[in-house]
C-alpha cells in the first residue's frame, strides 16, 4: 500500500469560503432578491462592508474620489477578513476602479460596465452593446472610460421614470418594486428603439437585476449585469473542482 504524503494547509485569513467581499453604499431602501445587497441573491458566501458616509446619490450626482480613501479603507478590512476579491454595489464607482485595484492589491471589480468590450466581442457584426443606467445624467465620459466601453456605446437612463431612480437615489424606506419594474421595461424599450442595433444590454446600476429577466424577455436582447459579471468574477477566484478519476473518462 502507497500512503499519501501529509501536505499542510495554509492559514493566514479570518474567514474561509467567502472570497468575494462586497463594498456596499450605506443605504436603508429595500433590497429584494436579485440586488447585490440581499445575501439571497448569491449562489456562493459573500461578505459585505458599508463604507459608512457614501451614499447613492452622493456617488451617483456627487463625486466618488472624494471618499477613495473611505473605500481603501473598508476594501482592505475585507481583505484582512479573507477576501480574494474585492467587488462595489455601484456601476458609477468605476472612476474607483484603478486607484483601489493598485491599493489593495487583490483583483477588484467596482463596476459592471466593465462588462462591455467582452459583451461587445460576442456580438455579430453591426450590433453593439447598449447601457441603461439609473442616471443618464450623471453618468460621464470619465466613467465610461475608466471601464473601458468602447466609444459610441448608446445609453439610456431611467430619470424620466416614475419611481426607480427616484427612489433608489433618494434612498426610500420603502419602494414600489412594480412600479420600479415598469420604468425599466419602458427605458429598455425606449432603448432598443432608438438603437435597433443593439444585440445586449448591460445594466449598469446593481439595484436593476432583479429585473433582467423580465427586460431580456421585454425587448428580446441579451441582458448583462453586475450578477452576470460577480458570478465571472467568483469563478476565477475559487474555481470549481471537478472529482472523478480521469481514467473514467476516456
Amino acid at each position: 500500500m502507497t500512503l499519501i504524503p501529509a501536505q499542510k494547509t495554509r492559514g493566514g485569513k479570518t474567514v474561509y469560503g467567502a472570497s468575494v467581499g462586497i463594498l456596499m453604499l450605506e443605504t436603508q431602501f429595500p433590497r429584494i432578491p436579485g440586488d447585490i445587497g440581499n445575501a439571497l441573491s448569491w449562489p456562493f458566501p459573500v461578505q459585505f462592508r458599508v463604507v459608512k458616509g457614501a451614499t447613492p446619490d452622493n456617488v451617483v450626482r456627487g463625486n466618488p474620489v472624494a471618499r477613495l480613501d473611505d473605500f481603501i479603507a473598508a476594501g482592505r478590512a475585507l481583505v484582512e477578513m479573507g477576501c480574494d476579491g474585492i467587488a462595489t454595489n455601484c456601476g458609477f464607482l468605476a472612476v474607483l476602479q484603478a486607484e483601489l485595484s493598485q491599493a489593495l492589491g487583490v483583483p477588484v471589480a467596482t463596476s459592471a460596465l466593465m462588462q462591455a468590450p467582452m459583451i461587445a466581442a460576442t456580438l455579430p457584426p453591426g450590433q453593439h452593446v447598449s447601457i441603461l443606467t439609473i442616471s443618464q445624467e450623471t453618468l460621464r465620459a470619465e466613467h465610461l472610460r475608466a471601464a473601458g466601453v468602447p466609444d459610441g456605446t448608446p445609453v439610456m437612463g431611467t430619470d424620466g421614470g416614475q419611481e426607480f431612480t427616484r427612489a433608489v437615489l433618494g434612498d426610500a424606506p420603502e419602494i414600489d418594486f412594480e412600479a420600479c419594474r415598469t420604468d425599466l421595461l419602458r427605458s429598455a424599450a425606449q432603448l432598443v428603439a432608438e438603437h435597433p442595433e443593439t444585440g445586449a444590454i448591460l445594466l449598469e446600476c446593481t439595484n436593476m437585476v432583479p429585473y433582467a429577466a423580465d427586460i431580456r424577455r421585454h425587448v428580446g436582447r441579451p441582458v448583462y449585469s453586475i450578477h452576470s459579471f460577480v458570478n465571472w468574477f467568483q469563478s476565477g477566484l475559487m474555481p470549481r473542482r471537478f472529482s472523478g478519476d480521469l481514467d473514467d473518462w476516456r
